[in-house]
């Protein structure tokens, strides 16, 4: 193959497994890692700008004056472990093997596309989640069957508007309120023993622990303005769910 078009072919390429990787959640010293190792299992060296919304990605030999420069829109984050974990893996394989271009692409292929949970299992999987920690923090189980179904309703609307592609602050506005009301009945009616966890548990699954968790990896990696951006999206989502839930405890007056 000629090498511009290889190079092309490979900058296209590794553009997409960073994209794919922002999308699910990687910080971004593990976005440039995995490219790192990539690149070098093909025997290129690359230079990247990662932002939160977009990609700059040169790709070069450092024997050749050949390079290819590509920038790529990241599109809305949908967060799966999963994929970076393989990713990661491919990584490894793609340097420690000498992987081609195409097995590299084959490869990428199977990870953007293996089945997801489904989100009857995610409703149901969280829910349980939320009633655990509602068990946690001194609830019975009458206050954990109220923070079981306040949960799986709060996620349910947040699937659904996600679905009428709501704005995502909505999205958060909406579940954590949604799910706060429900909560906020088993108070009136005094269910349980600590009604009080229930609602306190019920917006946990909103929580944006992934955006703090590598906002502050990438502060202390001096990815600053990944940093900043990813705390400025975790408070703006903190503050979501703190409306939500500050409307539901004017409604019944809570203290």
């Amino acid at each position: 193959m000629d090498v511009s078009k290889e190079l092309i072919k490979a900058t296209n390429l590794l553009l997409e497994i960073a994209s794919l990787l922002m999308v699910s959640g990687a910080n971004t010293i593990r976005v440039n890692l995995s490219i790192n190792r990539f690149a070098a299992g093909l025997n290129f060296k690359t230079s990247c700008f990662i932002s939160h919304k977009s990609i700059i990605m040169t790709l070069y030999q450092e024997d050749s004056t050949l390079s290819c420069t590509r920038v790529k829109n990241i599109p809305p984050h949908a967060i799966n472990f999963s994929i970076i974990s393989a990713i990661s893996k491919a990584s490894w394989g793609a340097i420690n093997e000498n992987w081609t271009l195409k097995q590299i692409s084959n490869e990428i292929e199977k990870i953007r596309t293996q089945k997801r949970y489904s989100k009857l299992t995610v409703l149901i999987a969280v829910s349980f989640a939320g009633a655990g920690f509602c068990n946690i923090f001194k609830g019975d189980y009458l206050n954990m069957l109220v923070a079981f179904i306040s949960t799986f309703i709060g996620l349910l609307v947040f699937q659904l508007t996600h679905k009428e592609k709501f704005n995502v602050y909505i999205r958060i506005f909406f579940s954590s309120f949604i799910a706060s009301l429900c909560a906020g009945i088993g108070i009136i009616y005094n269910i349980g023993a600590n009604p009080q966890t229930a609602l306190a548990t019920s917006i946990l699954f909103l929580v944006p622990g992934v955006a703090l968790i590598n906002s502050f990896t990438d502060l202390l990696d001096n990815n600053i303005i990944n940093g900043m951006v990813r705390f400025t999206t975790g408070l703006m989502t903190v503050l979501a769910i703190a409306l939500g839930l500050f409307i539901t405890m004017l409604i019944f007056q809570l203290n």
